[in-house]
């Protein structure tokens, strides 16, 4: 497919005529089937897949491992699009070469039920290695996976084996490049030394609202040089270019690398190249007319040339073949490496023991703890059982309690550890977890304050659409962290976390709590947030119960009325024994208390209708809600005129008694408010 000649004493690598040729018919097919798409759906951005198509064209001809027939095998190459409103150009991609993606689903771009959405999103359609549409979100997936795969060769590839040794592509625009997601996970790829991660940035210097140039100046190339990566120029729409430049990247990689790909947008369209009017609208049907003359496409609406289907089909066989050379090394490595094999499958079905409650039962955690010390203490237990579970920490795992104390730390060049440092970057660790969850055999955990999950927040949102498996431990739950002060005690939050769906939201009030809300993050198969206290808590009474009766349940009654209620208390996390305590006082003036524990609110929505209605059903008196943060929900189950004891505003600076007392957290303010 290509011979090399030297000019002035620099190789260049000439690509195959033929090979050539094929390529031109892909990236023309590429073209028409993302102008028509959009122009069909009258809705898209057309500008990105015209000026990438040669780009395209190239990857999945001649430089991913993949095999469309099993779009999940283990060491495939990744590739991600970052920049998905692009996604016509991995639509075509996906199609031309054999995925489970049908000509008609390219007809159905952006519509209801498709498997061609307006973004690429992995649950609708194979190929697609994770959703994106936030930019940069996509560059943060690709880090994780890449270090994903980095953890998992360091810690099955043998000398006589090799399992892992896949690589990870991502294509990023200039949003990409200019959302600070960018930098922070850029940054850490960098500083880890991922040599399996290929960054390619469409520098076409037009955004959707106009020139590059109008917004940003920087020297992007140098940026990643100071970020420790390798950066390569090249002509994205010149096929033979791009053939020397991934020619010589065939030589051995020792740090992440960036192409800069300088390409046209709307490369093709006669009168909207180049601006950003082939950004992200329809080019319009006379625009298409002009565009498919000047490409020398014929007007057939979706054509593509014979040679590009040709071309895919005869290279199927070979990559189906890529795979089973895999499969007999993987087999030859699990018969000579029995303990790694199990170990290996354990990770690979992310399977949790059938007896797992009952060892969780038995794990002794003394009281009075913090939550986030009842939950450091699980976790540590846990690593032993779960081999898939990896952690990490956003510069504060000697606060919440995240690190491994039986591994090591991940450093430059060295994977074998599981405890990840993150740095100062929040956003990243999260985009990078969901990265590796991506892996199919990683459980990752991430930990930093909970009033920091606002700066996750977004990629929280696109775990949970994803229902990626990753559990967040946010510590220091709440305004009696004490001291330091408003801008670390969270407020809104909880109802925050609470309204994105599919995320579960665990706030246990004491260690027996904490240990069924691993169990529940553990099987939950999505995403789950850990709200956890700095302060010490009591054991409390009936929490230590079969986890089918109590946290698996959401809400469960710790203590029940000894005749029709007068008062019906429901609290969560450190509140709980608060309103046992309010009980306590209540009961001396002969009233008959309910008290409910609500860990979480998704899981007891999910419950059948009986057990709701046993729960919060009937007269139950005056209802009470006892909870560190805004009141937002809690009158669907206190009702309207139930007394919602919450935080209306930030907290301050000060010891958390004193704390208490001022926001109205004590018996007697309770009393009060309620009597």
């Amino acid at each position: 497919m290509s011979q090399t000649q030297t000019n002035n004493g620099v190789e260049t690598t000439l690509l195959d005529a033929d090979f050539k040729h094929t390529l031109e018919k892909i990236a023309l097919g590429i073209r028409v089937l993302s102008m028509d798409a959009v122009q069909k759906a009258d809705s898209g951005h057309p500008g990105l897949p015209l000026g990438c198509a040669e780009l395209g064209a190239y990857l999945w001809a001649r430089v991913l491992r993949y095999n469309p027939r099993d779009p999940k095998w283990p060491n495939r190459d990744r590739f991600i699009l970052s920049a998905g409103h692009g996604s016509m150009l991995l639509y075509s991609c996906l199609y031309l070469s054999g995925y489970d993606l049908t000509l008609e689903e390219i007809k159905q771009f952006r519509q209801l039920h498709s498997k061609t959405p307006g973004h690429p999103e992995s649950l609708d359609t194979p190929g697609i290695e994770t959703t994106t549409g936030p930019l940069g979100q996509g560059v943060g997936n690709a880090v994780g996976q890449a270090l994903a795969l980095k953890l998992l060769g360091a810690r099955f590839n043998t000398e006589q084996h090799t399992l892992f040794d896949a690589k990870v592509y991502v294509l990023m625009g200039d949003g990409c490049v200019m959302e600070g997601i960018s930098s922070e996970v850029s940054s850490l790829a960098g500083h880890l030394r991922l040599d399996n991660l290929t960054a390619i940035y469409d520098a076409n210097k037009v955004t959707l609202d106009g020139p590059l140039a109008e917004s940003c100046s920087e020297n992007t190339k140098m940026r990643y040089v100071a970020y420790g990566w390798e950066v390569f120029e090249v002509d994205g729409n010149d096929l033979e270019a791009l053939h020397n430049l991934f020619e010589a990247l065939k030589a051995p990689q020792h740090k992440p690398r960036l192409i800069l790909s300088h390409t046209i947008i709307g490369k093709g369209s006669p009168n909207k190249a180049g601006t950003f009017k082939v950004h992200g609208a329809a080019l319009g049907p006379e625009e298409v007319k002009a565009t498919k003359a000047a490409i020398g496409a014929p007007e057939e609406p979706f054509y593509v040339p014979q040679p590009a289907y040709d071309f895919f089909k005869a290279k199927l066989p070979k990559r189906i073949e890529e795979q089973q050379e895999w499969q007999k090394t993987f087999e030859s490595w699990g018969r000579e490496n029995p303990e790694k094999l199990k170990e290996f499958m354990t990770m690979a079905q992310r399977k949790v023991p059938d007896d797992l409650e009952a060892k969780l039962k038995a794990l002794k955690i003394a009281s009075p703890i913090a939550g986030r010390k009842a939950s450091q203490d699980t976790i540590n237990f846990l690593v032993d059982i779960l081999p898939q579970l990896y952690g990490g920490s956003a510069d504060l795992s000697c606060s919440d309690l995240t690190m491994l104390k039986k591994f090591p730390v991940v450093t430059p060049g060295n994977f074998n550890g599981r405890n990840i440092k993150f740095g100062v970057r929040e956003f990243g660790m999260a985009t990078m977890a969901t990265g590796m969850a991506q892996s199919g055999m990683i459980t990752p955990f991430i930990g930093t304050f909970l009033t920091f999950s606002d700066y996750m927040r977004n990629a929280i949102r696109l775990a949970s659409l994803m229902k990626e498996h990753v559990i967040y431990q946010f510590t220091h739950d709440s305004v009696f962290l004490g001291e330091d002060g408003p801008t670390h005690q969270p407020i809104e939050h909880y109802a925050a976390l609470r309204a994105i769906p599919q995320l579960n939201v665990l706030r246990p009030a004491d260690a027996n709590e904490v240990k069924m809300a691993w169990l529940a993050a553990l099987n939950y198969n999505g995403p789950t947030a850990l709200l956890l206290s700095r302060q010490n808590l009591p054991e409390l009474p009936h929490t230590d119960v079969p986890y089918a009766e109590g946290v698996g349940r959401g809400a469960y009654i710790i203590k029940k009325e000894e005749r029709k209620p007068d008062f019906m208390l429901v609290a969560t996390g450190s509140e709980v024994h608060l309103a046992l305590d309010v009980t306590k006082e209540l009961e001396k003036l002969g009233k008959s208390v309910r008290v409910i524990s609500m860990p979480c609110w998704e899981i007891f929505e999910a419950q059948p209708i009986e057990y709701k209605q046993n729960i919060f059903g009937g007269d139950l008196g005056k209802r009470v809600s006892i909870e560190a943060g805004v009141d937002l929900g809690w009158h669907k189950y206190i009702g309207r005129d139930g007394i919602a004891i919450c935080m209306d505003r930030f907290g301050a600076s000060a010891p958390a008694a004193v704390l208490a007392k001022e926001f109205g957290f004590t018996v007697e303010s309770i009393l009060e408010r309620i009597l």
